[in-house]
């Protein structure tokens, strides 16, 4: 991934070159510390839960975190 440029630029879109990045980096680096779900995730951040599930939807779009289990209960994990 260090010299790969798709990576880059998809790293740069999701978390500097759109709204919301910060957001982001926030929930990746806390579900990197413990994987949480997303209302877990919207207590943690103090942030709106659709707003979580926005950011999640974009984060999972693009391969960064994975989902485990389904609907409410889906715990989310960084993507290896």
């Amino acid at each position: 991934m260090p010299g790969d440029p798709y990576a880059k630029r998809l790293l740069w879109f999701v978390f500097v070159g759109s709204r919301g990045g910060l957001n982001r980096i926030r929930i990746i680096s806390t579900i990197r510390e413990r994987p949480l779900n997303a209302n877990q995730l919207a207590k943690e951040l103090d942030l709106d839960y659709k707003a979580i599930q926005h950011h999640i939807g974009v984060l999972e779009k693009n391969n960064i975190i994975t989902r485990v289990g389904e609907k409410y209960g889906a715990t989310f994990f960084i993507s290896t």
